[in-house]
């Protein structure tokens, strides 16, 4: 199992040696940050400016909104004056015509209709300009929202990035490797650390197809380990392939004809495992003896015998 950055970058630190047992969640490496911080905070200036921008956006459309109810007052009281203005012209018409009043009068209140008229449709146009600076006012409040959101997504992003610069082991398991050592430059997927992970551990061994036909999963298996023979580990069969290969190089079989095997995983288990986390070794050769008959007695050179 690889541990390895998810960014480009330089490696600060390595927090664990080789052979050292980790727990989940344990800080195994660090990679610096620096060029990501300087990032994030121009990130968060740039959602500064757009949160005062939205605040400046609020602030004219609620300007423009009271410019609006102020002209439509305007325009109110601009048409009472145009029916008064109607009102006294159409009287003075009706007395001119009788000899009532003297022509001037009458063109008097002519000018009076014809100026509350153009009043009207000057506050009518200062209506339609505040409900245009209200509609571009609006249109800043949502340019300015978008902005507030790709800042925020931004700097989000980025604090996603720098925990992610912190390297934890994502399950208990002991350091193998150091692929690399503090100061390299990595690139995105770069490794710096093997572990082992010591709740999965088995024995890979082959069988012939008429053996490995019989094998059930869940089978019983005994592990007798070259480095260790005087000891005999359980274990059962976790995995059997399903399709053929050829016998690999390194392995021996009884009929060297049969060309051939299927690959069989035997899995220790686990609670025996945490028992001797210290013991556990990697890549280390050994003979799986597998039970095809489950009612045969195991013989007593095969009878579990595990470190105490």
């Amino acid at each position: 199992m690889d541990v390895a950055t998810k960014l480009a970058g330089r490696v600060a630190s390595i927090e664990v040696d080789e052979g050292d047992f980790v727990e989940p969640g344990q800080v195994l490496a660090r990679m610096d940050t620096q060029v990501l911080e300087a990032q994030q905070a121009q990130a968060r200036a740039q959602l500064r400016q757009a949160e005062n921008g939205q605040t400046t956006a609020a602030s004219q459309i609620s300007l423009r909104q009271s410019e609006k109810l102020a002209a439509e007052a305007v325009v109110r009281q601009r048409q009472a004056e145009l029916d008064a203005a109607r009102k006294r012209h159409a009287r003075s018409a009706t007395l001119v015509k009788r000899n009532a009043l003297p022509q001037q009068t009458l063109d008097d209140d002519l000018a009076r209709l014809q100026s509350a008229e153009a009043a009207l449709a000057a506050a009518r146009a200062q209506v339609s300009s505040a409900e245009a600076g209200i509609a571009a006012a609006q249109s800043q409040a949502i340019e300015a929202q978008s902005a507030t959101e790709a800042a925020r997504a931004s700097v989000e992003r980025l604090q996603v990035d720098i925990d992610d610069s912190l390297l934890k082991a994502p399950r208990a398991g002991r350091v193998q490797y150091r692929v690399s050592q503090p100061g390299e430059v990595l690139g995105a997927g770069g490794k710096l650390l093997n572990l082992v992970d010591l709740t999965d551990v088995y024995m890979t061994f082959f069988l012939p197809e008429r053996q490995a036909g019989r094998v059930a999963l869940g089978s019983e298996v005994r592990l007798v380990i070259d480095a260790v023979p005087q000891y005999v580990i359980p274990a059962r069969v976790s995995y059997v392939a399903s399709v053929a290969q050829f016998t690999p190089k390194s392995v021996e079989t009884a009929n060297e004809r049969e060309k051939l095997m299927f690959r069989v995983k035997a899995r220790l288990d686990p609670e025996l495992l945490s028992r001797h986390l210290q013991q556990v070794k990697t890549g280390v050769p050994g003979m799986a003896y597998l039970r095809l008959d489950p009612d045969a007695e195991w013989p007593a050179h095969l009878a579990i015998k595990v470190p105490q």
